[in-house]
């Protein structure tokens, strides 16, 4: 998990109707307290379309979630290739709660909510000089639950970089080096 203190929010479904308030009481002054967490979700869901068109961003190879999962059995880790370079595709979910953001770090993750738990989602790009047997070997460790961040950073590249670039971020650790 990840220190909240040092993150960078990309999007949230999280709704503070206070911050919305001001807005929503000018603009709908007649509306209920129901109607102006409606009407600040829907605005909330306009943004995330926003964050889609900042993020359409082509990487050199594709992207891995990886995932720790909260099921209704227990938890478990897991992973799913992308089969996309491009990082908005990343901003989907049918999570009840989404929360993407970079951490201090400059890794691209995802904490969903959902009826059964929480899902822990980190994003990376595969190392294009990775051969197919250590990203298979890679997978295998993430299915058995038994992948390290060292074994993670050996085949993938962090997500962060390029992100940053559009929102002005920088990170902690080595930078991955970005064509202009």
């Amino acid at each position: 998990m990840t220190n909240k203190e040092n993150k960078h929010t990309i999007w949230s479904s999280d709704i503070n109707l206070e911050d919305w308030k001001d807005f929503l009481q000018e603009e709908y002054p007649d509306s209920s307290e129901d109607e102006y967490y409606e009407l600040a979700a829907e605005l909330n869901s306009e943004y995330l379309e926003d964050e889609r068109m900042n993020l359409n961003i082509n990487v050199p190879d594709e992207i891995i979630c990886i995932a720790d999962l909260g099921r209704w059995n227990g938890r478990s880790s897991g992973y799913k290739i992308m089969k996309t370079k491009n990082i908005a595709d990343c901003l989907y979910s049918d999570c009840d709660y989404v929360d993407w953001y970079c951490d201090e770090y400059g890794d691209f993750r995802c904490d969903a909510s959902h009826h059964d738990g929480t899902n822990y989602l980190l994003y990376r790009m595969w190392k294009p000089t990775a051969s197919e047997g250590r990203r298979e070997r890679l997978l295998d460790l993430i299915y058995e639950g038994k992948a390290t961040k060292a074994d993670i950073a050996a085949v993938t590249v962090r997500l962060g970089d390029y992100i940053g670039k559009v929102y002005g971020w920088t990170f902690k650790g080595r930078k991955v080096q970005i064509a202009a």
